[in-house]
């Protein structure tokens, strides 16, 4: 007997319902939000990179069919609901009826499912759903279906992915684009529309509401839930200078700064206009990225011979100071809150730390001098101070560093190339990520060992996939969390990076800004009191 489970949220609320009563008597200015993101927006596509300023960007722009709230549950979005049949190999699924694309074109399952195809050539949930997908097909303007050569449990907390990358809906004609090249049109269905026009590249992004945006009911959660413009224009200023950027905030130039640099954090505090709070509570993982195509670090051999000049704790009190409550040390693959985290191996970056082990282990596994370029943002605070430590370590550890200085949004370009490293290409960068992206195995980009469809830096590890396959498979959270001891266990071997540690950062706005969500820095649902 076929088993048949139905899922099925209520209906939407009219978008005269759900927005705001325009603010007419309001001056200009209080109409409009000014947000200081942590970087640049240098690529306006999220499917080209998983930059944090993009995904930030995506969520104003576009909307998922299905959205996580603050406890990381997904919740239906632009789907109204799904049907699972099958046993768990046949799911269909079934649109919101109103939803439109800022160019006017209403949102269709043809949109929705070109969308996931290209979605599924980036996403590590992805490339799994397409290795277990026997065929997608359209049934109507609101529905679709997939059917699954084996069931795929995590299909919702996929589609809900918030950030890394998540499964933004574009119109299908932009959504056929190939995955590794950047749209031509911004256009999505999102609360807000972006003006292309008024960008100033490393100064200024612009948004503008878009008043046919149709919300769904219920309660804002993160980006579950109605996404609610309650500004008519959003202003993204680009500060680089920390300095610069909490003088602003103090001054009331700006309403929001996403990231306070942690020695200007008692400053802003003390404000007693501004409020400084942990919004993202699952931190941020800072990793050590080696390319694996090409020498050095083309070997597990070279790439463990670091393990010895690898010092957390340098790290960590580099970009937050001595104050442990805001770092975290001892820290392997996965976050500390994760369930799959464990002591398997720690001893690898909680031993004895040497300089000089680490010459010799390279020696030894037979480095012959090959010069190591070092991706190096200057303008992105963070990133800036953890290549400083680790450029200085890797010289005294005898790597021939050759740190290649640049703005963020270079970084970005040049880390997506292949090439070998004195033809454009890359050997080291740094990469942060929010805990809350590398819970599992199977969200864990950096974790990946598929070869040249893997992450930047593409390490091949088949023993890595395996386990990962595995993990999917497995029957209960016991069962995973050994997986996840095995898993750890492998890393230390294969090396797809260096584990640098974790920390903990604020984000700081105006007092008069109201409905600011837990769980990401998004300037959405938020109003002016």
């Amino acid at each position: 007997m076929r088993r048949r489970q139905l899922f099925r949220a209520g209906a939407a609320l009219a978008a005269s319902a759900s927005f705001p009563a325009p603010a007419i008597t309001q001056p200009a200015a209080a109409r409009v939000l000014k947000f200081v993101p942590q970087a640049d927006v240098t690529i306006l596509d999220p499917m080209v990179t998983t930059a944090y300023p993009t995904r930030n960007h995506g969520h104003m722009v576009w909307d998922t069919l299905y959205g996580l709230d603050e406890h990381f549950r997904p919740q239906p979005q632009l789907a109204e609901g799904h049907v699972v049949e099958d046993d768990g190999h046949r799911w269909t699924f079934t649109l919101r009826d109103g939803p439109t694309f800022h160019d006017g074109e209403k949102v269709r399952a043809a949109d929705a499912m070109a969308s996931i195809e290209r979605w599924m050539a980036r996403d590590t949930h992805g490339q799994t759903l397409k290795a277990r997908l026997a065929g997608m097909e359209v049934l109507d303007d609101r529905r679709f279906e997939m059917r699954l050569t084996r069931p795929f449990g995590p299909m919702l907390d996929a589609l809900a992915k918030a950030s890394s990358y998540p499964c933004f809906v574009m119109p299908e004609r932009l959504a056929r684009t190939p995955a590794t090249t950047a749209i031509a049109e911004i256009i999505g269905s999102g609360p807000y529309r972006f003006r292309a026009d008024e960008r100033v590249s490393g100064a200024q992004l612009v948004y503008e509401r878009y008043d046919r945006y149709v919300p769904r009911e219920g309660m804002p959660s993160m980006t579950a839930g109605p996404k609610l413009a309650h500004f008519d224009r959003m202003e993204w200023r680009i500060i680089p200078d920390a300095g610069t950027a909490a003088a602003a905030l103090q001054a009331g130039e700006v309403d929001w700064w996403e990231q306070v640099a942690n020695d200007l954090r008692p400053v802003v505090q003390r404000h007693r206009e501004v409020v400084v709070d942990r919004v993202d509570t699952s931190g941020i993982m800072a990793m050590m990225r080696p390319n694996h195509l090409h020498p050095p670090f083309d070997t597990p051999e070279r790439r463990r011979a670091l393990w010895p000049a690898i010092a957390q704790a340098d790290y960590m009190t580099a970009i937050m100071g001595a104050d442990g409550s805001v770092w975290r040390d001892g820290v392997g693959c996965f976050p500390v809150a994760s369930p799959m985290a464990s002591d398997m191996g720690i001893e690898t970056v909680t031993g004895a730390r040497s300089l000089e082990a680490a010459k010799a282990a390279l020696d030894a596994a037979g480095y012959g001098g090959e010069k190591v370029v070092f991706l190096h943002p200057t303008d992105v605070v963070n990133n800036n101070a953890l290549s400083i430590v680790a450029v200085d370590a890797m010289r005294r550890a005898g790597l021939a560093v050759e740190p290649a200085p640049s703005d963020w949004g270079t970084v970005l370009g040049r880390r997506a190339k292949k090439d070998p490293p004195d033809q454009g290409g890359w050997n080291v960068v740094i990469a942060l990520f929010a805990g809350a992206d590398l819970m599992n195995p199977g969200a864990h980009l950096l974790l990946r060992g598929n070869g040249e469809d893997a992450w930047f830096g593409w390490p091949t590890s088949p023993e890595l996939e395996a386990l990962r396959e595995e993990w999917f498979d497995a029957p209960d959270a016991e069962a995973q969390a050994l997986l996840g001891r095995r898993i750890q266990a492998r890393f230390w071997q294969d090396v797809p990076y260096w584990p640098l540690g974790q920390y903990f950062v604020s984000s700081a706005w105006r007092r008069s800004l109201t409905g600011v969500l837990k769980g990401m820095v998004l300037p959405l649902n938020v109003r002016r009191a």
